[in-house]
């Protein structure tokens, strides 16, 4: 069966060459009219980009025509505001695989393009756009041009895909095969907690292989090469967005485990690696309501402030399923809140007993928790 169906498509091929070319085996009904007329954007049209990944750009033109009355294959070119399209510096496939006289563009890579013509990063600049009509060969350019003004997102035209973090000021030093995963909050977002070292160097990386593109921070902002420091030895949050080039950090000074109805607290040690561990503490002194109600989340003291750590969406008692324990930070301070954790199994109280309690913000692994009754 596999060999019939070889043969078939090696005869389908040569049918189809053959209607494709005249007796002297040149390719005929191929020719195209050029598009006349570009219908979106406007010509001198505005627009600043936006880092959202819904952000789009509509492009629409005229239909052109095929000589054998077939379809068309479209592509819309991007050049300087100087050039003649002679050697674009970006050319996107019409909508549907290029069968639509439509392209649908993202903010995004209207941003790459801006950069391959020459415009800077929070700069404003023009473009020419037109349109390619053709069956696959020969593409004819529309018989129109229109200019494009775009202000360019703040970030990195190339965002990578994965960010690390290595240097001889982080937990596992230098070697960049051990450098450690940031976790991927969104496309171009990616955060980290971990412990840095006072006064030595780190960085961040697009990858742990080859040569990947190194970055470091400046003032406020994220830029290519070079490398960072820190003025203290500590926990840290580094929160870094390459859609705007920035970043955010914190110094996380205490984590502990927080009980509902008593409102006490137990500090966790940094253990390494985003988690911070107690084991073997035994819990004495409460009694009544203090002692026997189950519920707890966990507080997070840092050079922002005081935050929550609580589940991520439930209020209901363990069902033995590991998303249960799942943590997500808050900035509501109260003593009750929604999304507070059970413990489990439910015991007589939490005095009397000895645990051992984990919380993990490894970003290698959703952030989440343990606690273990002994």
């Amino acid at each position: 069966m596999k060999v019939i169906l070889i043969k078939l498509t090696i005869i389908a091929s040569f049918i189809l060459a053959f209607i494709a070319c005249n007796d002297n085996g040149e390719v005929r009904d191929t020719g195209v009219t050029a598009v006349k007329t570009l219908y979106e954007p406007d010509n001198e049209k505005a627009v600043v980009l936006q880092s959202s990944a819904s952000a789009t750009l509509y492009f629409e033109w005229e239909p052109a025509r095929a000589e054998d009355s077939g379809s068309v294959l479209y592509e819309v070119a991007f050049d300087k505001a100087d050039g003649n399209f002679s050697d674009p510096v970006y050319i996107a496939t019409a909508d549907n695989n290029g069968g639509t006289n439509h392209a649908t563009i993202s903010h995004k890579q209207l941003n790459r393009i801006a950069a391959m013509a020459g415009i800077e990063s929070a700069e404003q600049g023009t473009l020419k756009w037109t349109v390619f009509s053709s069956k696959g060969i020969n593409p004819v350019k529309a018989e129109q041009e229109r200019t494009l003004t775009l202000t360019r997102l703040a970030g990195f035209a190339d965002i990578p895909t994965d960010l690390f973090i290595t240097g001889e000021g982080t937990e596992v030093g230098a070697d960049l095969a051990n450098a450690l995963s940031m976790k991927k909050i969104s496309e171009g977002e990616f955060e980290i907690y971990t412990k840095l070292t006072e006064g030595k160097p780190f960085q961040f990386v697009s990858a742990v292989t080859g040569t990947p593109t190194e970055f470091s921070l400046n003032g406020e902002k994220i830029v290519e090469g070079g490398t960072s420091t820190v003025s203290k030895t500590g926990i840290y949050k580094y929160y870094l967005d390459f859609n705007i080039g920035s970043f955010t950090m914190k110094e996380v000074t205490k984590v502990s485990l927080y009980l509902n109805w008593s409102q006490m607290k137990i500090e966790l040690p940094y253990k390494a690696l985003g988690v911070w561990e107690v084991t073997d503490y035994e819990i004495t002194g409460l009694s009544g309501n203090d002692d026997s109600d189950d519920r707890y989340k966990f507080r997070m003291e840092s050079s922002d402030g005081e935050t929550e750590w609580r589940a991520i969406n439930n209020d209901s008692k363990p069902t033995g399923n590991e998303a249960y324990y799942y943590m997500v930070e808050k900035t509501d301070i109260e003593q009750w809140t929604n999304n507070q954790v059970w413990k489990n199994p439910s015991t007589t109280g939490w005095s009397g007993k000895t645990y051992d309690i984990t919380f993990s913000l490894n970003a290698a692994a959703p952030y989440t928790h343990n606690l273990v009754i002994k």
